[in-house]
């Protein structure tokens, strides 16, 4: 991790040490209106959220720097890139989850894009966080799949789901990212992400698949420190209004 730029990730340790709940709101270059980024902003400075991540496992925007350099001028929440790509890496960001997709066995994914990521992140100012990222069935086949051509990981089989995280956790990784995938049938199960997070001494993300008050508090109280919405807000920018008022 690039110790000297790390507050991002000091808050999300001191988060997951002191139970606070964080929430992110994953944003896709690709589907976003540049010409009504100031209203989207709008609406998630009026959220809970306390992080935005921006990226995807299909990105063909080649402006993904001048979204977040808009995005920045109506937010002081840190921006956080959750790159399916090296192009996706824009030196205006606050941070990168730096992703390794341990659940798949695609060099690519576990080791490929990293090293043709290394030298720009190393000159940069990005802080970078070694994430371990498990793709979890969820009913269909979601875009991770598609492009990264790994295979999720079961839902049923929560033994392999705990062993990949603690090799995560023991390979160095700083944070652990249970993923359903975008427009996931199903969310990470209950079970799931308690085992896990029992099984780790480092904060665990959940995203994928939640489209309610009580996915969000069932990951929560499965012990997940981060919930990344996607999905649900992309679909309906009132989402978290409909949660306020529940």
């Amino acid at each position: 991790m690039n110790v000297k730029n790390s507050k991002i990730y000091s808050e999300i340790l001191n988060a997951f040490q002191s139970k606070k709940r964080l929430l992110a709101v994953l944003l896709d270059p690709d589907k976003i209106d540049f010409s009504e980024i100031k209203q989207l902003v709008e609406k998630i400075n009026q959220s809970p959220a306390t992080h935005i991540l921006i990226g995807g496992s299909l990105v063909f925007s080649d402006f993904i720097k001048k979204i977040i350099s808009e995005i920045k001028t109506f937010t002081n929440l840190p921006i956080v890139l959750f790159p399916g790509h090296p192009s996706q890496i824009a030196e205006n960001a606050d941070g990168i989850l730096f992703l390794s997709l341990l659940s798949g066995r695609n060099p690519d994914y576990l080791i490929e894009h990293q090293v043709k990521s290394a030298p720009l992140l190393k000159k940069s100012n990005l802080q970078v966080i070694p994430t371990a990222y498990l793709l979890i069935e969820s009913g269909g086949i979601t875009a991770v799949e598609r492009v990264s051509k790994t295979i999720p990981i079961l839902r049923t089989n929560i033994d392999e789901a705990v062993a990949t995280a603690q090799a995560g956790e023991l390979m160095g990784n700083k944070l652990i990212y249970l993923e359903a995938g975008s427009g996931a049938l199903q969310a990470v199960s209950q079970e799931m992400i308690e085992k896990v997070t029992a099984s780790v001494e480092i904060p665990v993300i959940v995203g994928g698949g939640i489209r309610t008050k009580e996915g969000i508090e069932t990951a929560y109280n499965s012990g997940a420190t981060m919930v990344v919405i996607g999905t649900a807000f992309e679909n309906d920018s009132k989402f978290f209004n409909h949660l306020l008022n529940d």
